[in-house]
């Protein structure tokens, strides 16, 4: 007769976050909140549209969908669009300030390339 082994599952691996904000993004992020935005979410989401097919669309919005996924980082939250998770895993999104623009940025891993004047991404 043998001894039965018990096997202990192993333990489910924490898994990174959906997208991060760079310390400029959310510097910025907490000037808006502080502002105009003040009681408002910044939402984002991805829509079919431009030369290459999809864009980043941004949104303050009063309260998440019920869809919404949370992203939590430098003690701010941002909400992503549910539709646009599997886009947007493992994006960091900056803020960058050029001579006669700022805007915010997505560092995006999953894009394979982009449109000529850059507005619009594909996967």
């Amino acid at each position: 007769m043998s001894e039965l082994q018990t096997h202990s599952a192993p333990a489910p691996r924490e898994l990174p976050p959906l997208m991060r904000l760079s310390e400029r993004a959310a510097e910025r992020l907490r000037v808006l909140y502080k502002g105009g935005k003040q009681g408002q979410l910044l939402r984002i989401s991805v829509s079919t549209r431009g030369c290459s097919g999809m864009s980043y669309e941004m949104n303050f919005v009063d309260e998440p969908a019920p869809t919404d996924e949370q992203v939590h980082d430098h003690g701010l939250t941002v909400l992503v669009d549910r539709k646009a998770t599997l886009f947007l895993i493992g994006t960091v999104m900056d803020y960058e300030t050029k001579d006669l623009e700022s805007s915010f940025t997505f560092n995006n891993p999953n894009e394979k390339g982009r449109c000529g004047c850059g507005e619009s991404f594909h996967v």
